[in-house]
């Protein structure tokens, strides 16, 4: 991957509609190599996908809560029903599997602390749970999906 290749990323992960042209012309390609940088970087994997960002406030969903869990059984039976009932919750928008003191950490979106309060009671039923604490966010000081690539010359 050259400096061409991580500059055609960091334009479209700032603004995915761009065209095709728009790119090459700020990288310094015409339309037809840049779009098969694309497509390269697309068929490797780099490129994911592309999405539509929303505002989740305007959409009725102003709560932002961490979800802190300690697993109460830690068989491989158990770990594959939590983690497959936790990946059809769409409150879950973020899920990692964490080292240290939790097991793992969600990243929940919902409009109240009743929708949360629901969405706690489905989420204690899955499997059992020896801790389950959860970080309410009280102001989103930054938010980005950019991840940082450095452009080197």
């Amino acid at each position: 991957m050259d400096r061409i290749d991580r500059k055609i990323l960091d334009l479209l992960q700032q603004d995915g509609s761009l065209s095709v042209a728009d790119i090459g012309q700020q990288v310094g390609l015409s339309a037809t190599p840049c779009w098969k940088r694309i497509q390269r970087l697309e068929a490797q994997g780099v490129i994911q996908r592309r999405v539509a960002l929303l505002d989740a406030e305007k959409l009725g969903l102003g709560l932002t809560v961490f979800v802190c869990i300690e697993a109460g059984d830690h068989s491989q039976e158990s770990i594959d029903r939590f983690v497959d009932a936790i990946a059809t919750m769409s409150e879950v928008v973020e899920f990692h599997r964490m080292a240290g003191d939790v097991d793992y950490l969600l990243r929940v979106i919902v409009p109240d602390v009743k929708a949360y309060d629901l969405f706690y009671k489905r989420l204690i039923s899955i499997v059992p749970l020896k801790n389950v604490s959860s970080r309410f966010s009280v102001e989103r000081v930054k938010s980005t999906t950019a991840l940082p690539i450095e452009i080197v010359a």
